[in-house]
């Protein structure tokens, strides 16, 4: 019982550090947002309002629809959008249409988690050094630069891992809820009648009383909101229990503590609008609150950043993605990966994030859009999981999923009226996003198609070519196929231009699964083709490290030995040539023959001894 409780605390801290710091440090600019703008009045009762909005916001949202419920429908174990869109695609494999717009949906919204994730670290981290000019005025022309430089070395780290830095991540992020919490304390001391925006009562005549300010209101309340899809997204990292005791126990309450004691502040001293957040602070905790809030937001940047490469990484093994080189940084966690090139991709588009807006609350004004967006999705899938996955009743799945539904949609449509004032950003990127993952998809359907309709069936050709064999080489050739029964084009170059077959033969298909993981022993199955010809299939889960050598020691002696030092891998090294056709546009088809030049070999991503492949090149037109 004690080790249990020992785990669950250490669990509890990592969640902490890693879950909760998108969310955790909304406070520097959330409620600030929302009176900034002089739209909504510095009244009691619009504060009253805003603070009651800014609660039950946090517990419709987090507290029940996330922590509550979305957290069930885990993919064994697992979670996070891709998690999800898998698990909704396998409730409705009987309906192909409807899975296909699910799994379009699903698509669509990591394309806006992308969007999102290059807002984050810069809206974060500019909030925070802004805090140097409420120290010193003379500070603002440096803060751009000194944001720049922050963010370009949390960038420039990423390929040395998480592994020793992630030790101090629970630690800080306790010590910035302590303070957070504590420092909201004294303002609601003196102003204590903030409490009662405890009561629903103030949100919802507020909404009443001035529903088209509410309303335009309501996109700067959802900032308080942002980074609820880390409690799903990591879940299988730290288990539910951990991230439901860290955001009861700590978070929520020092959250509300600090938003409090902000709408306290400014009603003691309107001027405090300004930046709420570090006017509450006692002089001599400025500078030190100044550099905690900077660790705080490079931790919740570099949360978001781990978890754009894990999603790259599901997206790979989805489909939806070329093979993009992919790095391990930790010999004990496989997964801390690094993607180089989404790594500066992402560095890219922070960058030009902070050039166009200049400040947090230019940039508020793109945040969200995309966030909300994808929490629509997130609870149409959900309904899709309880009610054709559970089994749940029609009447209880759409209670269930109808006002968090309703709440979602109202949140989005108040922030749709930001796209002019900065929202177009991260939509842009999420389409641009979206076009690349849609045409990768749809140009693999394409070339798939066109390998299998001019392909020959495999047992057929083995007969034939067995009535005047050819020289048989020694060992084993293992010809990696994208489809099953056919001739792969790498087998036919072989024999065209060496004119051997080898001793034993593998055609090996390799499958992605909508499952995080597929056990080693349940990965590879083998079928006999005769003539010491085998046909074998391994498959993958979305989360899992492809090693096609592990997988094939696991059938070794079930008709064959496997021997890797008499193995040799021949792959296709197929080259894409665009032709004009209705298929699919002709710049689509450009585009995509692109992204198949530029993407990885197969061989790094199956983890093949590089000493014992062999490549044979054909150009096919799609």
């Amino acid at each position: 019982m004690k080790g249990t409780q020992s785990s669950l605390a250490a669990l509890t801290l990592g969640a902490i550090g890693v879950v909760y710091g998108d969310i955790g440090t909304s406070p520097l600019y959330a409620f600030k947002e929302v009176f900034v703008s002089g739209h909504v009045a510095l009244t009691t009762e619009n504060v009253l309002g805003v603070l009651s909005l800014f609660f039950w916001t946090l517990t419709v949202i987090v507290s029940v629809k996330y922590v509550l419920l979305i957290m069930r429908a885990d993919n064994h174990g697992e979670g996070g959008l891709m998690a999800l869109v898998a698990l909704a695609s396998q409730s409705v494999q009987d309906k192909p249409k409807l899975r296909r717009t699910l799994m379009t949906l699903g698509v669509f919204g990591v394309a806006l988690f992308f969007g999102d994730g290059v807002i984050t670290p810069a809206i974060s981290v500019l909030s925070a050094v802004e805090g140097l000019v409420v120290v010193t005025p003379a500070a603002k022309p440096y803060v751009l630069p000194i944001s720049l430089v922050v963010l370009f070395l949390l960038f420039l780290v990423q390929r040395h891992g998480t592994d020793f830095l992630g030790k101090f991540f629970g630690p800080i992020m306790v010590i910035w809820f302590a303070a957070i919490g504590l420092f909201g304390i004294a303002p609601i001391v003196q102003h204590p009648e903030v409490l009662r925006s405890i009561s629903p009562y103030y949100a919802l005549h507020f909404g009443i009383a001035h529903y088209e300010l509410a309303f335009v209101t309501l996109g700067a309340v959802f900032l308080c909101v942002t980074g609820a899809e880390a409690l799903y997204a990591d879940m299988g990292h730290f288990g539910i229990r951990p991230i439901r005791v860290a955001w009861f126990s700590m978070v929520m309450p020092c959250l509300i503590l600090n938003y409090f004691g902000q709408g306290a502040l400014v009603l003691a001293n309107p001027k405090a609008v300004e930046n709420p957040f570090f006017l509450m602070m006692p002089p001599w905790a400025t500078m030190p609150m100044v550099a905690l809030a900077t660790a705080a937001t490079v931790i919740a940047s570099q949360a978001l950043i781990s978890g754009a490469f894990s999603a790259t990484k599901q997206t790979i093994q989805l489909g939806y993605l070329p093979r993009l080189t992919t790095l391990h940084t930790s010999h004990k966690d496989t997964g801390q990966i690094y993607v180089p090139a989404v790594n500066w991709a992402l560095l890219f588009g922070v960058v030009m994030s902070v050039v166009i807006f200049e400040s947090s609350s230019a940039l508020a004004a793109a945040y969200g859009i995309s966030v909300s967006l994808v929490m629509v999705i997130t609870t149409i899938l959900t309904y899709f999981v309880i009610r054709h996955g559970w089994k749940l009743p029609l009447p209880l799945c759409v209670a269930a999923t109808a006002v968090f539904f309703t709440v979602d949609v109202s949140f989005f449509a108040s922030n749709l009226l930001k796209i002019a004032d900065g929202g177009w950003f991260p939509l842009m990127m999420a389409a641009v996003l979206y076009l690349l993952l849609s045409t990768w998809k749809d140009g693999r359907r394409l070339l798939a198609t066109k390998l299998r309709n001019d392909a020959l069936e495999l047992q057929p050709f083995i007969e034939s070519i067995l009535l005047f064999p050819p020289v048989r080489a020694d060992g084993t050739a293992v010809f990696l196929t994208a489809s099953l029964g056919v001739v792969p084009n790498a087998m036919l170059h072989n024999l065209k231009h060496n004119k051997v077959l080898h001793e034993t033969n593998l055609f090996l298909t390799v499958l992605s699964q909508d499952v995080p993981k597929v056990a080693l022993a349940e990965q590879a199955e083998i079928s006999a083709l005769g003539h010491n010809c085998w046909q074998v299939i391994i498959r993958f889960g979305f989360l899992d490290d492809p090693d096609v050598p592990r997988a094939l020691e696991q059938i070794s002696g079930q008709g064959f030995t496997f021997d890797p030092m008499r193995t040799s891998y021949f792959l296709s090294r197929d080259i894409v040539v665009p032709t004009i056709g209705k298929a699919m546009a002709a710049w689509r088809e450009k585009l995509f023959a692109q992204m198949h030049r530029s993407a990885s070999g197969a061989a790094d991503f199956l983890n093949l001894p590089s000493n014992a492949v062999v490549e044979l090149g054909s150009k096919i037109e799609i």
